[in-house]
Order: structure tokens, then sequence, then C-alpha cells
């Protein structure tokens, strides 16, 4: 899910771009050049011969992609059959690391076009803070509104580990050193030695990542998660927040006013849904990882700091304040005994490093005496406010805005537990916990034989009495103890590191009132729920299914009637979140419909928290692909109907996509101010009475239902289609990737029902189908234009043109669609054993995919996919030639594993193609 805005949403014309036709030449010059080194070192590592037969590879592939060419395919497969195992691994080996490299050069090539687009002192880009406070002031806001409105914002991007990045941390860190080589060749003016110096430095880089394990020799576990996860702090987040939220103060003319309104948000290490490895234990372990990241960036910090702050007493005036904090340092070095400035900085860092060790995290250097630890974060960034007020009282601004600045604004936005982690479980778990502690201390209650309203007036009861539910006597279940073992974990973090830590328990399979006042006893078992109706954290329901979805209104309009309820939203700031599922959704009923079931839901959810009195903040469950919820975040944020927003949201950003956005800090930056920007425009420019034409809203609902009937008929009413979906796609080969601790299916079946949204999504965009993005639009518009002749297609252009949900949804669409290829699709289909029923299936999605883009093209009013994106179709086009052949050799693979192949060397050329096709595709998961 890339968060830049669709180009064909800005442009105005189609004529060629000069400044991009130059980033292109500059693209495909790295390209060449990347690609260049990664042929040698084949070459030299592999030999002539391999270096020979990906070539012919390539050559083939293209032809065949190009033409469906029978020859070429043919051709393909012959080369393919004759090559040995050892070979096959070493030239899939060659292709995927090709797509990485190109991966490279194209975010390069994205930050080189930011770059030249600043120094052109061109207008300010779609998507940037920079254009939407122009735009915002051009509508009337000034800067005291615009700090008024970030005053209560919240913006939070939340990582999760969903297991659809299948690179292992040390590729990424080669990727990121081939970065970094690539951006310093362009950005310095080099002499020759020096351009010949960094040619070789890519070179020793591309080698040692040829040499480098592409896979996880074993399966992660939740730690391990934690850790990756944590390492995007490293390369954007601990820098990128704190200058982001500068950049936009000077801006604003705040000078040091404006609210840190941009919180990184964690799942990892919390996420218990389905994911038995996640414990009480486990999550202690979780926080502590994060306050020794954080409490070391700031002791590093603080220990450049002292160095730079050399300032003398007889040479620079200081507060008294200033004064009274050096004097209570413990340092007592002589060298420093003139120095106040640095002197204050050791106390500082004295008292940090005794903080550090309260919390059990061993700090590199040692402080220079012992100090009192900090009793909270606040008290940390009030010493640091002491040293910016005296440098700015004495004329030396110009010091306090660097290191200094941003490290107070760090200490504001990530504390001592640098990010909010989410805990989340399943409605069903919940739901067996409170049985067993009800009957536990009321014998014969029979909790789960209740029905809703009995449920809700028992638990209601339990809230307004707040008697204790749970004895030290008993021995409880496993599961339920370990519920309760999370819970006071969280309370235990609570008081540790204050209520920012673990501010929500997220509900998963919301389905009804119950399910969340559970949640509120539960708590309050652990402390977490006070007697007099206060919480210390936000209880929040996730609706996943279309069905959930049609009743999130209803449920919560039922919930806030109910006083104890109502009155632990109040003691939040009459906040409540809900989070919305775009993937159990989507597999559940398909992408149209889902897409226009979660539209609704938010609109039906706006009208009851209005009538409530209640603010809803949204937070959006979003994955990779397409087909599940994927695409630019500033378009669909945008695209979220009037109220939706208002300054508040929350997005997962999921597997492959931290990497994609937040391993670079140029590219990092962008896909936050993208957030920022988009949450802005759309909180404070698209009125409410800018609501869609009922009439767009009437069509929408008809094209959804037949969407929602053709989607339907094929996955879950098509005898064998499971069997289909089983052979013809990677799904039993993906669960053998080391790419998450959380197994693949939520029970031991091949139901599709059964499987989770990941591995459906991640296994048709291996295929090249991508199915889960686009099936059933085509046969769903051709019978509403048939059943509406009256409107036609002049009716959906018209909607496309006007509504940016439905141009949001078809630009989705569009891109999923360029990705897939239905001939290479075909050699998937092959792997089915049945040839009726291979050809039964796979005749009917044939026909649906080549229906979509027929209809999607006329309604776009284009003549090929992503004609509205030229940015986006060369870089699929760029792409193809070294990501279809993965997918050939793939195929091939999966004929000899299924024959029974016990060779590892099989299913290693299996999982490397995963890999491959996962980086070529970008958004896959």
């Amino acid at each position: 899910m890339s968060s830049q805005p669709n180009p064909s949403s800005t442009r105005t014309s189609n004529q060629p771009d000069p400044a991009a036709s130059a980033a292109d030449a500059q693209l495909r010059e790295d390209i060449r050049l990347l690609g260049r080194i990664l042929g040698d070192t084949v070459r030299d590592q592999e030999g002539a011969a391999v270096f020979d037969l990906v070539e012919r590879i390539r050559q083939s592939s293209i032809r065949f992609h190009r033409d469906d060419d029978r020859a070429a395919r043919s051709e393909l497969e012959a080369i393919l059959d004759g090559m040995s195992i050892a070979d096959t691994v070493r030239i899939v080996r060659a292709f995927s690391y090709f797509s990485h490299l190109a991966n490279i050069a194209e975010d390069q090539n994205n930050i080189r076009q930011m770059r030249a687009q600043d120094f052109s002192g061109a207008p300010p880009r779609a998507g940037s803070l920079s254009l939407a406070l122009e735009r915002a002031k051009d509508a009337g806001f000034d800067a005291i509104k615009l700090r008024d409105f970030f005053g209560t914002a919240l913006i939070s991007p939340v990582l999760t580990a969903h297991p659809t990045e299948v690179r292992r941390k040390s590729t990424i860190d080669r990727e990121m050193e081939i970065a970094d080589l690539l951006d310093r060749r362009e950005r310095m003016h080099l002499t020759p030695l020096e351009l010949e110096n960094v040619q070789e430095q890519l070179r020793r880089a591309v080698l040692t990542l040829w040499q480098t394990n592409l896979l996880r020799r074993t399966k992660l576990t939740v730690l391990d998660e934690v850790s990756n996860g944590l390492s995007f702090y490293d390369y954007t987040f601990l820098r990128e927040v704190p200058r982001l939220h500068c950049a936009l103060e000077d801006k604003l003319n705040a000078d040091g006013g404006l609210a840190s309104f941009l919180r990184i948000g964690s799942w990892i290490g919390g996420d218990r849904d389905g994911n038995p490895f996640v414990t009480a234990e486990v999550m202690r372990g979780a926080l502590k990882l994060h306050s020794t990241l954080i409490l070391r960036f700031y002791l590093d910090e603080l220990h450049v700091l002292g160095a730079e702050l050399s300032m003398a007493a007889h040479l620079a005036d200081v507060s008294d304040e200033l004064r009274t904090l050096a004097q209570r340092s413990p340092d007592t070095s002589p060298h420093r005994s003139g120095e106040p400035y640095r002197l204050a900085v050791s106390g500082i860092y004295a008292r940090l490093a005794a903080t550090a060790l309260k919390f059990g995290v061993e700090t590199r250097r040692a402080p220079v005496g012992a100090a009192a630890p900090y009793e909270n974060p606040a008290e940390f960034k009030r010493d640091l406010d002491v040293l910016d007020r005296s440098l700015v009282a004495h004329q030396a601004q110009v010091i306090a805005r660097g290191r200094l600045r941003l490290l107070r604004r760090a200490a504001d936005c990530f504390g001592f537990h640098l990010a909010s982690l989410d805990i989340r479980q399943n409605s069903a778990v919940h739901e067996r916990t409170m049985d067993e502690l009800l009957e536990a201390a009321v014998p014969g209650t029979r909790y789960m034989e209740m029905g809703e309203d009995a449920r809700i007036a028992l638990l209601a009861g339990e809230l307004r009495n707040a008697r204790p539910l749970v004895s030290p006597f008993i021995a409880y279940s496993e599961e339920t103890q370990s519920e309760l073992g999370v819970l006071r974990a969280a309370a235990e973090a609570h008081a540790t590191f204050g209520e920012a830590v673990i501010p929500q328990c997220i509900i998963s399979m919301s389905r009804g009132v119950s399910d969340l006042l559970e949640v509120a006893v539960l708590l309050q078992e652990v402390g977490l729920v006070k007697a007099d109706g206060t919480s210390g954290l936000n209880i929040v329901p996730l609706f996943e299914t279309i069905e959930d979805l049609q009743q999130s209104a209803g449920i919560m309009d039922r919930l806030f009637a109910l006083p104890e309820y109502r009155k632990l939203v109040d003691s939040r700031g009459g906040i409540q979140e809900v989070m919305l599922g775009y993937s159990d959704s989507n597999k559940d009923g398909g992408f149209v419909t889902s897409g226009w079931e979660l539209y609704k839901a938010e609109i039906e959810l706006i009208k009851v928290f209005e009538r409530h009195g209640v603010r809803l903040r949204l937070f959006h469950g979003r994955g990779g692909s397409v087909g599940r919820g994927g695409g630019p975040s500033y378009d669909a944020i945008l695209a979220q109907p009037g109220g939706a927003v208002n300054g508040q949201i929350r997005i997962t950003e999921q597997g492959e996509i931290i990497s994609s956005k937040y391993s670079n800090p140029d590219v990092g930056r962008s896909n936050l101010e993208v957030l920022a920007a988009a949450t802005l425009e759309t909180s404070l420019l698209q009125p409410r009475q800018s609501a869609p034409n009922p009439s767009y809203l009437e069509a929408m609902e008809q094209i959804s239902a037949l969407a929602f009937k053709a989607y339907r008929d094929l996955v879950y009413e098509t005898e064998g289609f499971e069997d289909y979906f089983w052979e013809s796609t990677v799904i039993t080969e993906i669960a053998t990737l080391n790419i998450g601790s959380r197994p693949a299916s939520r029970k031991k079946t091949r139901r599709i029902e059964d499987l989770r949204a990941i591995p459906w999504v991640f296994s048709w965009a291996q295929c090249r189908l991508m199915l889960p993005g686009w099936y059933g639009f085509g046969a769903a518009v051709e019978t509403w234009i048939a059943q509406h002749p009256e409107k036609g297609m002049p009716f959906l252009q018209e909607l496309y043109r006007e509504w940016p949900f439905f141009r949001t949804l078809l630009a989705n669409m569009d891109m999923v669609l360029a990705k897939s290829s239905i001939a290479i699709a075909s050699r998937y289909a092959a792997l089915v054993q049945n040839e009726a029923l291979r050809e039964t299936i796979f005749g009917r999605i044939r026909r649906e995919w080549h229906l979509t883009i027929e209809t999607l093209l006329d309604i776009m009013d284009h003549e090929r996919l992503l004609e509205g994106n030229p940015l986006l179709e060369r870089s699929i086009r760029n792409r193809f030639p070294y990501l279809d052949p993965l997918n050939h050799v793939q195929v091939e693979l999966l004929k000899a594993h299924r024959a029974e192949s016990a060779d590892e060397q099989v299913l290693r050329g299996i999982q490397i193609t995963i890999n491959g096709i996962s980086a070529g595709l970008r958004n896959s998961g």
C-alpha cells in the first residue's frame, strides 16, 4: 500500500512531462547499472553458463508476456525442464535479486524526483504538507486555526507483524547500503577516482547480497518480530517524526507550541488473535525492547549534545534555572566546571541513566555519578526545556534549534515507552474466559447459553457492582489464566510507563454489545477499569465480515445507550475508536462489496456517534494488497465520507509495506507527510454537505449486490473451488516460509472460511491472478447496464469523474489488473489435476478477467491499464522481464515438489521464488 497519491487524480494533461522523462532516463541507467553488476556477479560466482541461461529465460519470457507466444511458451518449458535443480535455484536467486535491486533503483528515483521538484521551486506536490497547508490557508484557515486543529489531531500508523514481509533483516540492511551508495553517487560531485570507489563499493555490496541467505532458516519468534519492527525506528521514525513536527511548527510559526500529533503504534507483541505465542511474558519482553531502544537513543543524543554545548560561562550568559540545573549535576570534573550547559547535560544524562537502570536497561556509557531517576518523561522534557529557554533568552536560538530541539520533540513523541502497543484478542476467547469466571463464581450461570439481552444485563450489572470474579483459590483453564495474565501485564505496564504504553484493547470478530462489555469486565478484574467507572484504556471493536460491518452502527448505538459503557467512553475524553477490517470483509464478499460495505458502515457510524455526542476515531485495518484494503493512502483518506476523519485516524502498516515505506528515511518522511496532509485536507476542506448524489449511492448498492453474487458464486458455491485454489496456488508452500509467528489458518481445514485473509490474498498474488482485487466487477457492471439502459455507461463514467470513492475503487483495481497476467495464471491452472475442474473454473476466471478489464477501461475512458498513472505503468513494465521468469520457474518447481519430491532444494527454490515474486509485485499481501 503506497502512501503517495495516484497521479491520475492530480494530472490534468496527458502531455509528456520533460522532468519525468529525464528522471525515467536516470532510472533506466540505475537499473542497467545494478543489472550489469548483478550479471557480473552471477557470471563470476556461478559461471558463464548460468549467466547465459538467465538471459535466454529472460528473452523467452518477454516474448511470452508480450504476445502470449505459444512458441515462446514451449521454448520456456523446454529450457526449464532441462535444468538441474541446482541451476534452477541459481536462476531463481538471480531473478529474485534483480527484483530487489530494481525496487532500490525505483525508490531512489522517487526521491530524486521529489528533490528535483524542491530544487526547481515548482508548486508543492500533491500529498505534501506544504500543499495541504496552502489549500487550508486559501480556504480561510490561518496559522492559529491550524495549530488548534493539530492540537486535537491524532495520526497513527500502526506497525503489525502480519507475515507478508518475506525478506530477512540482513537482506534489508544490505539493500539500504546499496540505496545509500546510489544516492551518494548522484548527490555528490565526485571525481573520477571517487566515482570508481563508489562503483567498487556497489560491486562489493551486491556480491555480499548475493552471498547472503534470502530466506530465514528458522521460524521467527514473536520477539524476533518485535526486533525487526524496531529497526524501522533506527532507519526512520526516531529522527523523521521529530523533524516533521519541527518543520510544521516553522510553517505555522508555532515556536514550540505545536502539539505532537503523530504517534507510531504497534501490534507486534500484543496481537494475540490466533497467535498462541503472544503471552504475558512475551508482551513484557516487547515493552522492554521498546524502552531499551528509546532510552539508549536519548542517552546517545545527550552524549553528543554535551559535546556540542561547549559554551563557557564567561563567554555566554545562562539563566538562573540553567545554573541551578548545572549545580545539581553529579559531574565534578574540573574540565567542565566553567561549562554550565555541559554540566546540566551531564546531570540530565545521569538521571536518565538511573531511569534506564530502574527499567532494567543497560546503558552503553556510565554516567558521571549517581542521580535520582526521572519519574516520568514529562520531567525529563522539563529539564531539556530549561536548556532551550536559557539558549533562547541569551541570543543562541540557532543552537537551540539544532539537536536539542529534535531531542525535546522526540521526548514528547516517544516518552519512555517508544510506541503505543495495542493488545488484541478474538471475541470468542473473551466469551469463553467470561463463561469460566462466571461459572466458577456463581455455579449454574451458564453464560455461553445466554442470549444477547441476558448477557448485556448480566455484564452491565457486573460493571455496576464491581465485585471480584477471580479467586486465587480456583485453578482456571490455561486459556483463562493466559488471558488474565496478559491483562495483568498491561496493568503493570500502565503503572510503569503510564497509560500511553497500552492505550487500546481491540476485540476482533466483534459481533455484539456483549463482546465489548466482556472486555470491560475483564479489565475491571485487573484494575484497568476502576470502581468509579473510569477506564485506563480504550475498548475497540473490530468489525470484519460483511455482516458485522452492516451491524456495526446498531451495535454502537445500543452500547452508547448503556450508562455503564457510556461512563467508560466519557472517561476517555468522549472518544470511541472503531476498527474496520478490510481483509476478512474482502475474503467474505469480494473487493467491490467489501469497499462499499466499509464506506456505508462509516456513514452509519458517523450518524450514530453524532446523535450520541461521541467523537469517532476510525482505525483502518488495511493490508498491503488492494485485496486487503491497500492502495495509495492519500487517495484512500480523501475518499472517506465526510465526518469520518475529523483530525483523528489510525492505519495499520503491514508486512512488506513497512519496509517499502519506512526503511529509507527520505521515503519514510514523505509517507508520514502524506498521512498528515490527507488527514488535514479531508478534515478541513471536505465539508459534510459534499455528500454524494443519492443516485450514485443507489447505483453502487446495486452494483455491489451483483458483484457480491458473482464472487460468492465462484468462491463459496462452486463445487471443487477449494481444490482448485489449493492446487493452483502456493498456499501450501507459503506455510513453510519462516515469515511470521502466527499460523496461516485459524483451523486445520482446507475450507476458505477458515483460511486467514493474508495467505488467501498472498497466494492469488503469487500466481498473478490477484483475484481478490477485482473479481465480480465486470459481471456486475454488465448486468447493471442491461438492467439500467437509460443510464448505462455514461452514468458510470460520471460516477468515476465526480465521486472520489468510486474513482479510488477503480484506480486500485486498475493497479491490480496491471500486475496480473492471465497467460502466466494459465500455467498455474495447469497444476490442477482434474481437467474438467480446471477448465470450468479457470474458464470462468479468464472470462471475468477480460470482461473486468474491458469494463474498467470503458468507465475510465482509457485505452490501456494504468494510462492515467504513467509512473506506475513504467515501473511495472520495467520489472516484468525479471518478474515473469520467476513465475515460470515457480510453476516447474511446484510440479516437481508435488510429484512427491523430497529434495530440500526444490522446496528452497519455491521459497526463493515466493520471495522474488513478492519483491517484484511490491504489495502482494
